[in-house]
C-alpha cells in the first residue's frame, strides 16, 4: 500500500492511498466463491453454478462491496502509518477503477491541532467569598412565602399587589386589534406584566367597575404593528383580591418535604440548600473566569468538522429543551450556534491538553463527594448515591465534571488570583450571558 500526504492549508490534509490490484482481486474472488456456494440460479444445481456465470451476475456488486471495505480498512492503516489524527470523517474521492489494475483514492480531512499551552500566570481570576447570613435566610423565607401567595376577594378599591380578574378590549383608532382582547384574566397590579400605564390605570378600581385606560405601546414593542401606537382599553373589573401570605407552620414546611423540627428545622433545611447553591455559584463563576482566561491566552486553530459536529449537538439540545419532538434540528440556522460551538470545541481542546500534560485523572474522593452533594437535595440520599455509583453513564458525567474542576485548580495554582467578599445575593446572581462557561466539549477528546 502506497501513501502520500499533502498539507492543503492549516489543518486540512489530502492523503492519496494506492491499493495493489492483487489485494482487490483476492478479496473479490473470495466474495464470489462464497456467493457461488449459496447462489440459486435457474438451470443450475445449488453449488454447481459456473464461476463465469457467478462473475458475470455478481462481479460488479462484489467489487463495489470490496472497494468500500478496502477504503475503510486502508484509511485506518494509512493514518496509523502516517501518525495522523483525523478530526472528522474524510471526504473520499475514488479514482477510476479498472479490473486487474491498482486502485487509488484520495481522502481529504482535517487533523487535530497541536495545542501549545500559554502561560497560566497571565490569567487573572477574582474569586468571590460569601456566606449565608441570618438576614439572607429571612429574605429567602419571605421569597418562599410569596411564591405560595393565595388571594382572597375583598370589597375595596384595588391597590398595587392586589390581583384583579378582568375582561378587556383594546382598540387603535377605534378598531379592535389582534391580541388585544381577553376574558377572565388574572392580573397582579404592579407586576409589570402589561404595557406601561395599563396597570396604573386600574389602581383604585372596584369590583363591578368598568374603566377606559389610554396607553401607548413602547417603540421597541415585540409586535412591530403595534409599536409606538396609542391605544384605548375598555376594562371590566370582576374581582379585586388581596394577597395572603402563608403562615410559617407545619403545613407550609411539609410542602418542601420538611416533616419534623418545626420552624428551626425548616430554617436549617433552607440554609443548607442556600449554602449548596452558594458553593455552586462561586465554583461556577471561578470556572468561567478560568475558561475565559484560557481562551485569551491560548490561540488554537479549530477544525471545522468539530465545530460542525458541535453545532449539530447544540441544535439537538435546543429542540429537546423547547419540546419540539417533531421538529427537524437541521432547520435551525447554524449561525445561531456557531460562536458557542467554537467556544466549546476550543476549550475542549485546551482542557484536553492540560489533562494530558499534567496527567490528571478524576479524583475518586471528589467524585464521591460530588455524588453525595447532589444526593443531599433528595429525601432519600442513599438511594440516589447508589443509583449514581451503579450507573456507568451517569457516573462518567460526574467524573467529567470533577476532571474539569481539577483542571481549574491546576490553572489557579499559577494564575493571578484575588479575593473579593460579596453578599449572598450578588454571589448567586447569574453571570451575564457572554460570560457563561461552555467547556462541556472537553469530554469529546
Amino acid at each position: 500500500m502506497q501513501v502520500s500526504v499533502e498539507t492543503i492549508s492549516g489543518l486540512e490534509r489530502r492523503m492519496t492511498v494506492g491499493i495493489p490490484a492483487e489485494r482487490i482481486e483476492n478479496e473479490v474472488n473470495k466474495r464470489l466463491q462464497q456467493t457461488a456456494r449459496r447462489a440459486r440460479i435457474d438451470g443450475f444445481r445449488p453449488g454447481k453454478v459456473p464461476m463465469s456465470v457467478i462473475r458475470k451476475r455478481f462481479g460488479a456488486s462484489a467489487r463495489q462491496e470490496v472497494i468500500g471495505e478496502v477504503i475503510q480498512s486502508s484509511f485506518y492503516e494509512a493514518i496509523v502509518q502516517e501518525k495522523l489524527n483525523p478530526a472528522g470523517a474524510p471526504s473520499v474521492e475514488p479514482k477510476e477503477l479498472s479490473e486487474g489494475k491498482d486502485f487509488e483514492y484520495i481522502a481529504t480531512f482535517e487533523v487535530y491541532p497541536e495545542v501549545t499551552l500559554g502561560d497560566f500566570a497571565q490569567i487573572s481570576v477574582e474569586r468571590i467569598e460569601s456566606e449565608v447570613t441570618d438576614a439572607d435566610l429571612d429574605n429567602m423565607l419571605e421569597i418562599l412565602r410569596k411564591q405560595h401567595t393565595s388571594y382572597e376577594a375583598v370589597e375595596r378599591e384595588a391597590a398595587n399587589d392586589d390581583q384583579l380578574t378582568i375582561d378587556f378590549t383594546g382598540r387603535i383608532d377605534g378598531e379592535a386589534f389582534a391580541g388585544g382582547t381577553a376574558s377572565n384574566t388574572k392580573l397582579v397590579l404592579g407586576s409589570g406584566r402589561m404595557i406601561p400605564g395599563f396597570e396604573d390605570g386600574l389602581v383604585g378600581a372596584k369590583a363591578g367597575e368598568s374603566r377606559t385606560v389610554s396607553v401607548t405601546f413602547p417603540e421597541d414593542y415585540q409586535n412591530l404593528d403595534l409599536a409606538g401606537k396609542a391605544a384605548e382599553f375598555e376594562i371590566m373589573v370582576h374581582e379585586v383580591a388581596e394577597a395572603r401570605l402563608p403562615e410559617l407552620n407545619d403545613e407550609f414546611f411539609a410542602r418542601f418535604g420538611v416533616e419534623e423540627g418545626g420552624l428551626e428545622g425548616f430554617r436549617a433545611e433552607v440554609r443548607k440548600n442556600m449554602e449548596r447553591e452558594l458553593r455552586q455559584a462561586i465554583k461556577g463563576k471561578t470556572k468561567t473566569q478560568v475558561m475565559d482566561g484560557l481562551l485569551k491566552t491560548n490561540e488554537v486553530e479549530v477544525p471545522k468538522a468539530l465545530i460542525s459536529s458541535e453545532i449539530d449537538r447544540l441544535r439537538q439540545q435546543a429542540v429537546q429543551q423547547f419540546g419540539g419532538a417533531n421538529f427537524d434540528p437541521s432547520q435551525l440556522p447554524a449561525e445561531l450556534f456557531e460562536d458557542q460551538a467554537k467556544r466549546r470545541v476550543t476549550l475542549g481542546l485546551i482542557v484536553a491538553e492540560i489533562v494530558k500534560q499534567n496527567e490528571i485523572k478524576p479524583d475518586e474522593d471528589r467524585v464521591r463527594a460530588m455524588v453525595e452533594e447532589l444526593a443531599s437535595a433528595y429525601q432519600e440520599p442513599q438511594q440516589v448515591i447508589n443509583w449514581y455509583m451503579q450507573n456507568e453513564q451517569q457516573l462518567a458525567e460526574i467524573q467529567s465534571v470533577v476532571l474539569e474542576e481539577q483542571v481549574v485548580d491546576t490553572v489557579l495554582q499559577k494564575a493571578k488570583v484575588t479575593e473579593k467578599k460579596v453578599s449572598y445575593e450578588e454571589a448567586v446572581k447569574p453571570a451575564q450571558p457572554e460570560l457563561e462557561e461552555a467547556a462541556e466539549g472537553s469530554e469529546d477528546e
